[in-house]
């Protein structure tokens, strides 16, 4: 069952596609984040997401926002599929221990051995305002993000 808003959001710490560590709480009181679950990069779905992003990046990532992109992938695969696709904000690998941010959140299908669809929209504080949850096959709406980030 995924996290629900008004809930204090794990702190997970995850590698990027450069190798670097993000940390979910060193962006706490500075920014409001954007975490994106995806099953995996380089598949339809999930490359048309994730480019749609790109070509709306100030939205996402900007003095207030943070976008953070997450998958079970290794950082190496995430790497390559951020330079093929143009990708230039953070794509944190989940992939060992395998799933472990994803079930933080309650989005890992453990039959699948993925994360599916989900986006949680992060305070400032820590605290989930906004979750979304789609099944493997459905694409989420951006505009739905860029409204619930008005909101904050």
């Amino acid at each position: 069952m995924a996290i629900e808003a008004g809930t204090k959001a794990p702190d997970i710490e995850l590698k990027d596609q450069h190798g670097q560590a993000v940390r979910l709480s060193d962006f706490r009181g500075k920014k409001n984040v954007v975490l994106l679950f995806y099953p995996f990069a380089f598949t339809g779905v999930c490359t048309g997401e994730l480019c749609a992003l790109r070509d709306e990046l100030p939205k996402f990532v900007n003095d207030d926002v943070q976008l953070l992109a997450v998958s079970n992938d290794s950082p190496f695969a995430l790497r390559v599929f951020a330079e093929q696709e143009g990708l230039e904000y953070p794509l944190l690998s989940d992939f060992w221990p395998h799933g472990e941010a994803s079930r933080a959140f309650g989005v890992f299908d453990e039959e699948k051995g993925c994360a599916v669809r989900g986006t949680f929209i992060i305070d400032k504080e820590g605290v989930v305002r906004w979750t979304v949850v789609n099944g493997l096959p459905d694409a989420r709406d951006l505009n739905d993000y860029v409204k619930a980030l008005e909101e904050l």
